[in-house]
């Protein structure tokens, strides 16, 4: 495992608590990509600095902490520009990385079928595009002017055409693979779709597992799922199509989401959506907010959905003690039940608490999911009625 150390920053807009939470997730998207993190290095600032992001203090004491424990890469919390990560990478001597980056690596690491390995490739180029000319400071470099071009700049614009045409061609690609999937999702006849979404590691895949008695690839890691798999689930006796899709995150990089919006066809194709959060993290209404935000940018936030908490059995609230008389109640110390009195009880969407993992409640939300699927059947086909009865 390569050793490495994280970097954010504190601002106004994202105090202590939410940096922590985010370098505590890039810790895990390391630990996802096969790296070690040795240490967390942290800095309030106003504004990232334009040339090193971070302030120059900060720079030397990591750059001694870099060659006194070997560090071999360091990641950046946010996305750097081509010029920070240029001059930092000059600097610290080693591999820089930003969030997209990492994500992307992972990407590429958990693309299986040739689809989403030409999305992801996708993503890389462009996401490429912009940083070559770090790649070339080898080379030597003449004054501007006519005829005074040097080897380097030649070499960039060479490449540029290069990563341009390759665009160009995953596109095309991707183009083709689109219209022979779209053929095959009309093929699939009136049926009813029904996607699980949510944010990644939330248990979307254990879910489709139990529900469809199927073996999907599922493990406590980052983006285990990147194909969307759909499978014909049967409850009671009424037919329905149902769809595992990629996880969302906070930070989602620009890139993925445009390469990946031909998968995400599936999601705004279907008719209802069973929106996985898992309760046990403390800051799962973020990652709430973070889906609904994706799902609004692929306008399909107006879709029927179910609010599935998963993860009840890791659920941990914590304790006041009952000398305690300084602490004040806050959501750390709230139980499941505080949490369903609370905007949860004000919800017009379905919501129902589950285990996947442990079964528990999964009949309450076949329930549920039955009902919801026969009112979209019978709005569709009317007369039958009668095949699928109310369940009381």
């Amino acid at each position: 495992m390569e050793r490495t150390i994280l970097i954010g920053i504190i601002t106004q807009e994202q105090g202590y608590e939410r940096s922590m939470d985010y370098l505590k997730e890039l810790a895990f998207l390391t630990l996802t990509a096969g790296g070690d993190v040795i240490k967390t290095f942290t800095q309030r600032l106003s504004n990232p600095n334009p040339r090193t992001f971070i302030g120059e203090g900060k720079i030397t004491e990591i750059k001694e902490y870099i060659l006194k424990n070997h560090i071999k890469t360091v990641i950046f919390d946010d996305e750097l520009s081509a010029t920070q990560e240029r001059n930092i990478s000059k600097i610290f001597n080693c591999k820089i990385l930003d969030r997209t980056n990492l994500i992307l690596d992972i990407f590429a690491q958990r693309a299986k079928t040739s689809y989403a390995k030409t999305q992801v490739e996708l993503a890389q180029c462009q996401y490429l595009l912009p940083r070559l000319k770090g790649m070339w400071t080898h080379l030597e470099r003449q004054k501007g002017g006519i005829g005074m071009r040097g080897p380097g700049e030649t070499e960039i614009e060479t490449d540029r055409r290069i990563v341009r045409n390759k665009i160009s061609l995953l596109k095309e690609k991707i183009k083709g693979i689109d219209k022979q999937m779209s053929t095959q999702r009309g093929n699939r006849g009136k049926l009813v779709r029904v996607a699980i979404v949510g944010y990644t590691n939330v248990g979307k895949s254990t879910l489709m597992n139990l529900l469809c008695k199927v073996k999907l690839f599922a493990e406590d890691k980052l983006f285990a799922t990147l194909d969307t798999t759909v499978r014909k689930l049967v409850i009671g006796n009424l037919p329905f199509l149902l769809s595992d899709t990629v996880g969302f995150i906070r930070k989602l990089p620009t890139q993925l989401v445009e390469s990946f919006k031909s998968t995400l066809d599936e999601v705004r194709e279907s008719d209802l959506l069973i929106h996985v959060v898992d309760i046990s993290h403390r800051n799962f209404e973020d990652h709430k907010q973070s889906v609904e935000k994706i799902l609004l940018e692929i306008k399909s936030n107006e879709k029927p959905t179910i609010l599935v908490f998963n993860k009840i059995d890791n659920y941990r609230e914590e304790k006041i003690d009952s000398d305690d008389l300084i602490t004040k109640k806050t959501k750390i110390h709230y139980t499941l039940d505080d949490w369903k009195s609370t905007w949860m009880n004000k919800l017009s969407q379905d919501v129902v608490f589950i285990s996947a993992k442990n079964k528990s409640n999964v009949e309450g939300l076949k329930k549920i999911l039955y009902q919801k699927v026969r009112d979209i059947h019978i709005t569709r086909f009317p007369y039958n009625n009668f095949l699928y009865p109310e369940i009381i």
